[in-house]
């Protein structure tokens, strides 16, 4: 009686499913002939042909319990088995369990840190060095000021992450912890869309005194949607204004309103608060101990209160790696090997490097794998002539250092560095062994697309040549393309008007800026346009779009009307939000096109006195907005060739802001200086004081030049003119005209002028 009232109690989950899962119909009945294999949220049934079904027992009363796989150490999970599978006899159909088990290496743990730019990612994860690694910990003790992680010249001069960096943290003796160091600014989220696929989870890092930012809900939205678990690690609590925002609950109910807002489940709701201090090393999951140490009651304990609280942390929060498995083998040790290409590179004695994760199988040295790319059709792959090469050798990386992986065999779960692989290989593509290939590429999530577009090309100025060794078009083309394997948000094309020239599309005007600078410290002379921005065309309507941006700015109270009126007049911006805070600042959130960001980062530090910080993040492509109106603002051109005077550019000082010095090289067209009047300005800084035997009141006259204004070249990006290149050399940033010869200049704009009044007359 007993047995015929749980048999009927599966039917009814299974007629339930049936329901709503469109199960059929004899899948559900085969609980009456057939067995059940209980999961932890799935019921599995097996007819008496073998044919297998997932019942969902949401709403039933009995669970049943998971095994483990004894004698290893991958614990044994259930996996869903999809409707109709149909296997060939009833003991497949008993073997099922095993075929589509999901197994996990709970030895390794993946998380990326991902937070807000200066949130402090890289800070925690150089505490967390120091945890595992006597060696990184010497070399903080020698030279707190640089970061491990800041590699880089430039991340070092800028104080901010620009790439994605694995990093290997052997944790006691068993554990093994790969964190990725991530990028805060929006122009660089493509490095965090490319790691997401590598990772299992993520620590959310955000500064207790300002909350979720802009990237702070990007990275959270694109972590969430993957189906990632987070872990909140609230930062810099031991900031004068943030404990008081801390007890409050203000920002646990901002970062609460934040999951809900962008989608998160009940499971990933239930995260771990870790309250910690990235400058000082100490975390904790007590509020209490927290709140000691940040106001200074206690100091922390090294034992109890070090960053090994939160690698615990992520060690009982992050699962484990999936490992993937393939219908029909039993045996995992015949798993064929499967691995996701991250990030790619080059060494002049390995050859072309890969870095990825492992999601099946097992790769050794001296393996030959092949190469299948991302948009290939698994159709074609069987008869397709695959690119292969051999392992020569293998790398994990240790900080910053590639430290070869002893022994040379890397199982499905970890991230390594494969040396030797094909030389065609791009991130997105998939390695796998040619003896055992996979049937499919693996499968990488898509990128937002570039928001803005430039032409790079040759240097074309007078002064080429003179201060760089590579000059020609065609090797500043070459040097773009091999930018794209590792960058996988911009795209480089041949342009369309000018075959010496490229066409760069990118996120924004702060990464095209760190990519000028980096080619310009390698001996590169280019020529670069002003910038445009994407357009698109809606499909179903046919109507323009362009991007629209999230544009959140924290300022003084006193220049909150100044930044209102900058972006809500002609450049088309909306106030969404405005706030004040205890410290005197105001926080808005506006939306805005993208079109009207350029130019915005010098206008309002000028206007605010510096004090105004700005970040932005793409939204969605929408409706064209219009034309964006503004004044654009006059320029000092030069008339002549030479090095600059200071007699004369103690009278041009009079008329504008100067962009030289006395004594720097000049040319015809070139730009010295904004003007304090509307229009362009033809000036001589070349011409010196006239020589004679004429005595003056003001012969002995001291000349005075005030100090240039010198533009960043991401500034100059946005500043200058549609008419206006910017000449980029190793040791110069010059800002001229396109067309050097003033009188073409002159014929051009009435040429110009005739058209706009013609075009007017013809409307009326």
């Amino acid at each position: 009686k007993t047995d015929y009232r749980e048999r009927l109690e599966m039917l009814s989950c299974a007629v339930r499913a049936r329901a709503v899962n469109r199960i059929p119909k004899r899948a559900a009945s085969a609980a009456l002939h057939g067995g059940f294999l209980w999961s932890e949220d799935k019921a599995v049934c097996h007819g008496s042909q073998g044919f297998s079904t997932v019942i969902n027992y949401s709403n039933c009363s009995r669970r049943g319990i998971a095994g483990e796989c004894e004698g290893s150490r991958n614990r044994c999970r259930r996996r869903t088995i999809k409707t109709g599978n149909r296997m060939f006899s009833a003991e497949a159909a008993e073997e099922v369990r095993e075929v589509r088990e999901e197994r996990t290496n709970e030895n390794i743990r993946n998380v990326a840190i991902v937070a807000h730019v200066d949130h402090g990612k890289t800070t925690i994860v150089d505490e967390l060095l120091r945890c595992v690694s006597t060696k990184c910990a010497e070399s903080a003790e020698s030279a707190e000021s640089d970061l491990v992680m800041d590699c880089g010249d430039l991340e070092r001069e800028r104080g901010i992450t620009i790439t994605s960096k694995v990093t290997r943290l052997d944790y006691r003796s068993d554990m093994t912890i790969n964190v990725v160091d991530t990028p805060g600014h929006a122009d660089f989220a493509g490095e965090v869309d490319r790691v997401l696929t590598m990772i299992d989870g993520v620590c959310l890092v955000v500064d207790a005194a300002e909350g979720a930012m802009a990237q702070t809900k990007y990275v959270l939205s694109r972590a969430l949607r993957m189906g990632l678990k987070p872990v909140l690690v609230l930062n810099k609590c031991d900031k004068p204004d943030a404990w008081g925002r801390i007890e409050t609950g203000e920002v646990e109910n901002e970062l609460f309103e934040t999951f809900h807002s962008l989608g998160a489940d009940d499971h990933q709701m239930d995260y771990v608060t870790v309250y910690a201090s990235g400058k000082a090393g100490w975390a904790t999951t007590d509020l209490a101990l927290a709140h000691q140490y940040s106001s200074g009651q206690n100091a922390p304990d090294k034992q109890t209160a070090s960053m090994a609280v939160l690698l615990d942390t992520i060690i009982r929060n992050i699962p484990p790696p999936d490992l993937s498995t393939f219908h029909g083998i039993l045996d995992p040790t015949q798993e064929p090997f499967a691995m996701a290409a991250t990030t790619v590179g080059y060494d002049n004695f390995l050859g072309r490097l890969c870095t990825g994760r492992i999601y099946s199988g097992t790769v050794a040295k001296n393996d030959t794998v092949a190469l299948i790319p991302r948009d290939m059709d698994p159709q074609n792959i069987p008869d397709a002539a695959l690119s292969a090469n051999t392992i020569s050798a293998m790398f994990v990386n240790r900080g910053v250092s590639r430290t070869p992986l002893d022994p040379p065999i890397a199982k499905a779960g970890d991230i390594v560095t494969l040396a030797g692989v094909p030389d065609n290989i791009a991130v997105g593509d998939t390695l796998t062994l040619k003896s055992n290939p996979v049937n499919k590429a693996l499968q990488t999530p898509p990128i937002n697309p570039p928001t803005l577009s430039i032409e790079i090309g040759g240097n074309t100025s007078p002064l080429a040549g003179k201060e760089g060794t590579i000059v020609a078009s065609s090797r500043v083309r070459d040097r773009l393309i091999s930018e794209t394997d590792n960058n996988v948000t911009l795209n480089v094309t041949k342009s369309d008007t000018d075959s010496d020239r490229s066409v760069v599309h990118a996120r924004g005007e702060l990464q095209l800026g760190i990519l000028i600078e980096q080619m310009r410290r390698e001996g590169y002379e280019m020529t670069v346009s002003p910038p445009k921005i994407i357009t698109s065309t809606c499909e179903s309507t046919g109507e323009k779009l362009e991007p629209f941006e999230e544009v959140i700015i924290d300022v003084e109270s006193e220049y909150s009307g100044t930044v209102i009126d900058s972006l809500t007049g002609e450049r088309k911006g909306l106030l969404l939000e405005m706030s004040d805070s205890s410290d005197g600042k105001t926080r808005m959130v506006f939306e805005i096109p993208t079109r009207g960001l350029l130019g915005f980062q010098n206008e309002i530090a000028t206007l605010t006195r510096g004090t105004a910080v700005v970040n932005h993040l793409f939204l969605e492509n929408r409706p064209y907005a219009g034309v964006i109106g503004g004044i654009d603002k006059g320029k000092l051109v030069s008339n002549d060739m030479g090095k600059s005077n200071l007699f004369s550019l103690a009278n041009l000082a009079k008329r504008g802001v100067l962009f030289i010095e006395a004594g720097e090289e000049v040319y015809q067209g070139m730009v010295i200086g904004e003007s304090s009047r509307p229009g362009d300005l033809d000036v001589n800084p070349v011409r010196a004081k006239e020589t004679n035997n004429m005595r003056t009141v003001n012969k002995e006259e001291k000349l005075y030049v005030p100090p240039p204004k010198r533009y960043s070249i991401e500034e100059l990006i946005g500043y200058m003119n549609d008419d206006e290149v910017l000449e980029v050399t190793p040791k110069s940033v010059r800002l001229r005209k396109a067309e050097l010869d003033a009188g073409v200049r002159e014929r051009a704009a009435r040429t110009r002028k005739k058209q706009l009044m013609a075009a007017q007359k013809g409307k009326k």
